[in-house]
């Protein structure tokens, strides 16, 4: 005697999962410190590819607003930016992961 069944279901199936790097924000928060010149300037220096127009711009919103993102990326650069804004005297808000 054999058995055959037609019915065939994979009792599990493999599912490729890839996760992304995680990615956060760096915000600076506004402060009575702090003046525009020195806050474009350690975005200029400390932020990759930030131009002198887009830091100013930052600068202005930081303080209309309160805060801006000045970057969003891999969470390891994210914390490396974040740590050198604030050595530089900087008000950062904690680091937002996305």
């Amino acid at each position: 005697m054999t058995y055959t069944s037609s019915n065939t279901t994979p009792v599990l199936e493999k599912k490729s999962m890839t996760l992304g790097y995680p990615e956060a924000k760096v915000i600076v928060l506004d402060d009575d410190v702090n003046t525009f010149e020195h806050v474009v300037d350690c975005l200029i220096r400390i932020i990759p590819g930030m131009t002198e127009e887009f830091a100013w711009e930052r600068a202005h919103r930081i303080d209309k607003e309160g805060s801006a993102q000045v970057w969003q990326g891999p969470l390891e650069q994210a914390e490396l930016y974040h740590h050198q804004l604030a050595s530089e005297g900087l008000t950062m808000a904690p680091i937002e992961k996305v």
